[in-house]
Parts: C-alpha cells; sequence; structure tokens
C-alpha cells in the first residue's frame, strides 16, 4: 500500500466533510474513487467536481451496501481500500432518548460499518494485492463524552470491531490491513445530520454545534480541516497504522479511563491476595 495509485477506493459518507476529503486526498494519489452518499444531489455535485464515481447509498440497509460493492467491481473490477466513513452526530440528554433515537444513530454508525465490513471484505479477500479498511470512530469511542451517549456506544463498538478484526486478519498473513480514525473536532457536517433521518426513527436526538455543546462550553476548540485528517487517513493506509489520532491533546481523558480500569484490576487482585493470606 505505499503506492496506492491505480488503485480502487470506496468511501462512505463522501459527499462532504471528512469523506470528501478523503476522496480528494486518494484522488491526488492517482486513485480512482467510488464515492457514495445518502444524499443524490450532493453526492453527484461532489462526485463530478472530484472526478469520483458516485453511487447513492444508504449505509444502514444492507441491500445497498451490498448494491455498492456490485457497482464498484463492475465499474472497476477490484476495490482495493475501504473507507466505512458515513456517520451522523446529534445529541440529547439519556433521560430524553427514544427507541428511536438508538436506532437510527446504531443503524448508521455501526451497522453502517457492519454492512461495509460483510459487502467489502470478499473483494478485498479476492485480490490478488490485499487491501486495507479504514473504519471511522471517533475520540468518543475511546472516552465517555456527556449527551452523546448513543454515539459514544456506537463508536466505542466500531474500535471494538476493528481491533478485533486487524487481530484476526494478521492473523489471516496481514494482507488486509486496519484503521480507526478517531476524530477530535474535525469540520465537518456532522453537527446538521439530522436533515437524513428517517420519520420513522423519530426521537429526542437534535443537531448541536460542537462549538454549542456541554463539552466544549468553557474551552476553546481546537479545529482541525477535514484536508488534514484525510492526509493522515492516507498515511495511515500506506504505514498499516491501527490507530489514526487527529488531536493528541485529548489524551488525558482517554488515558484517565485507561488508568481506572487498570487500577479496577489492581484492586481485585489486591482483594484476593488478602482474602487467601491467613488469618
Amino acid at each position: 500500500m505505499e503506492n496506492l495509485a491505480g488503485k480502487v477506493g470506496v468511501v462512505t459518507g463522501g459527499a462532504s466533510g471528512i469523506g470528501k476529503a478523503i476522496a480528494a486526498a486518494m484522488i491526488a494519489e492517482g486513485m480512482n474513487v467510488v464515492l457514495a452518499d445518502v444524499e443524490a444531489g450532493r453526492l453527484r455535485a461532489t462526485a463530478d467536481a472530484l472526478g469520483a464515481f458516485a453511487v447513492v447509498a444508504d449505509v444502514s440497509k444492507a441491500e445497498d451496501v451490498a448494491a455498492l460493492a456490485r457497482a464498484a467491481v463492475d465499474r472497476f473490477g477490484v476495490v482495493d481500500v475501504l473507507c466505512n466513513n458515513a456517520g451522523v452526530g446529534p445529541m440529547a440528554p439519556l433521560a430524553d432518548l427514544t427507541p428511536g433515537d438508538w436506532q437510527w444513530m446504531l443503524n448508521v454508525n455501526l451497522w453502517g460499518v457492519i454492512h461495509g465490513v460483510t459487502s467489502f471484505l470478499p473483494i478485498l479477500h479476492a485480490n490478488p494485492q490485499g487491501g486495507h479498511i479504514v473504519n471511522t470512530a471517533s475520540m468518543a469511542g475511546l472516552m465517555a463524552v456527556p449527551s452523546l451517549t448513543p454515539y459514544c456506544a456506537s463508536k466505542y463498538a466500531v474500535v471494538g470491531l476493528s481491533e478485533a478484526m486487524a487481530i484476526e486478519l494478521e492473523a489471516e498473513g496481514g494482507r488486509i490491513g486496519v484503521s480507526i480514525l478517531c476524530p477530535g473536532p474535525v469540520r465537518s457536517d456532522l453537527g446538521r445530520s439530522t436533515r437524513n433521518r428517517p420519520a420513522e426513527l423519530a426521537g429526542a436526538l437534535t443537531d448541536v454545534l460542537l462549538e454549542d455543546s456541554v463539552q466544549f462550553e468553557n474551552e476553546p476548540i481546537d479545529w482541525l480541516s477535514a484536508e488534514a485528517t484525510a492526509d493522515q487517513v492516507i498515511r495511515a493506509i500506506k504505514l498499516k497504522q491501527l490507530y489514526i489520532i487527529t488531536h493528541p491533546g485529548m489524551l488525558a481523558p482517554v488515558e484517565g479511563r485507561h488508568r481506572a480500569i487498570e487500577q479496577a484490576f489492581q484492586a481485585e487482585s489486591a482483594r484476593r491476595a488478602a482474602a487467601e493470606r491467613p488469618a
């Protein structure tokens, strides 16, 4: 994967934000790109501007992602890189959430990745050159964030799925790499997700711009551009890098979580050792 020229990449959620930037970066590397999104008009405008092949797809629907995979192979004969990037990120207090809120969030953010892996992994296995999968998680997949409980649940799941998948694929010979993109504050349209919410999955989740959220109400936001994020993704693909961290300055809460888990292990070990000592 050191040389991406001539290879084929598929990017979901590609009409705007990080997905659009990843597609542009792939094309700059000389790749052929299949761009997928649920917003047909915006998708076609973006694909035309970039020179990508557009396929309208709702990643929450297995049949749409399967059709996307077929369209990519029909067009280019092969797929080398899959970026499961489509996602939604509205907010609401836990007590206000409805089953529709949970279903919508998990359908897109988690099942979208599962559908991508299910449909494209056989294609990558059949590729003599192997391939690479990039799953977009979030810093909220590594740390808990208030008012983002369903989002955290979906992104924690994507991290776990990706880590386990990476171990399995490495055991198979390492021909297919895995990267987990964990963005912090990146300029994108994530704060305007409800425009694509299915009417039958109504609930309390609402669009909240990151600068208006509780998480950042008392501190400035270290914004990163989608283009800079895409450059990190390209580098990770080339280097077969598992974790893609956009904001190293956000280590403290992740480190604190890991420390609390380690302390729980140590406390239980100490309790058992004390219980085993003679009276």
